[in-house]
């Protein structure tokens, strides 16, 4: 029994060491101060990923006219309506290649925009997200570390009365000679699988921070909107417009299931791709900051919202954050997956 518990204590300390220094070396160094976030656009990304980027540039162009709701759930832009940076372009360019002008069909083909994707790949570069897919072979460790040491804490009850019956005299019970470790590795488990499941690095979320103070007084619906997501858009009109676009994203990347295709950042203007735009997911669909924003699938996370996204979480359809959960896809039976430029998402990590 003494040689069972010390192999325990050997197996869950080595496993926790090299949980812990793995996940550490799988986070991208930041650049230090300097890297900050640079605008409201990436502020928005980090909260939701491209979900809350495209509901930023939805809410400042329904809030000043140049998109106006033709219908339950549809919008027209207005003529001569212009945009006045990469997102609202990309929104202008989905609306142009939706074919009814569903609100959740432009979201979507806005977020696979390759300039809504490439502001992911900039924060990455800089130390501020992950990249999609880097944290779930760490992820998948910690809770198999936590599970099996739970199982274990049963197992060891039993071992106890086993010892009890068979071995005489006194005798410190055989769970009490484990159950610290095996606390320490359920623990251990836990925090690394939470920490590996967040897309947002400590350097960006002291980003975040930072610009959150910065704008501290700033209570325009877009610039709350790209702070925290749609929790932070009080407008009813606007909320009126967006949660239900949310959720139409969220049940197109429900109804699809994953697909493997390869990231493409293409900018080959004159490409007609809606044929297969709707079998092309995103790279970038969700965070974990759970300030609001999108989710990519279902959860943080195929593309719907999730709460580590857009309202309450990040993907391809925010919730009010992204695609969070690690491998899932998004596309739209309907939807175009790229705008007039040609574009196509990678597959979620």
């Amino acid at each position: 029994m003494n040689l069972l518990a010390l192999a325990i204590w050997i197996a869950v300390i080595v496993s926790s060491v090299l949980l812990m220094r793995g996940l550490r070396g799988s986070r991208p160094a930041s650049g230090g101060p300097a890297y900050g976030l640079h605008d409201l656009s990436e502020a928005a990304f980090v909260v939701g990923g491209p979900g809350t980027v495209v509901d930023v540039a939805l809410v400042s162009m329904l809030g000043d006219g140049r998109l106006v709701v033709g219908g339950p759930g549809i919008v027209q832009v207005r003529p001569g309506a212009r945009a006045t940076d990469l997102a609202e372009r990309a929104v202008l360019q989905a609306h142009h290649g939706a074919p009814s002008g569903w609100l959740y069909q432009v979201r979507y083909a806005a977020m696979c925009d390759p300039a809504v994707q490439e502001i992911g790949d900039a924060l990455a570069a800089r130390g501020l997200l992950s990249p999609p897919g880097s944290g779930r072979p760490w992820r998948r460790w910690a809770l198999v570390q936590a599970s099996v040491c739970g199982i274990l804490i049963p197992v060891s009850l039993v071992l106890t009365f086993v010892g009890f019956v068979v071995e005489s005299g006194p005798q410190v019970p055989f769970i009490a000679k484990v159950l610290v470790v095996l606390l320490i590795g359920i623990l251990v488990g836990v925090l690394c699988a939470a920490r590996a499941g967040s897309r947002v690095t400590p350097a960006g979320r002291r980003a975040l921070l930072a610009i959150r103070s910065a704008y501290v007084n700033d209570r325009t619906p877009h610039v709350q909107t790209a702070l925290f997501g749609l929790r932070g858009l009080r407008d009813p009109y606007l909320r009126q417009q967006l949660v239900p676009a949310v959720r139409g994203t969220r049940l197109a990347a429900a109804q699809s299931g994953p697909r493997s295709h390869s990231h493409s950042h293409s900018h080959s203007h004159g490409t007609d791709s809606s044929s297969t735009a709707a079998l092309l997911p995103i790279l970038w669909c969700a965070t974990s900051d759970g300030g609001g924003g999108s989710s990519c699938g279902a959860g943080g996370s195929g593309c719907g919202g999730s709460g580590g996204g857009s309202s309450s979480g990040s993907g391809c359809g925010s919730s009010g954050s992204s695609c969070s959960s690690s491998g899932s896809s998004c596309s739209s039976s309907s939807s175009s997956c790229s705008s007039s430029s040609g574009s196509s998402c990678s597959s979620s990590s």
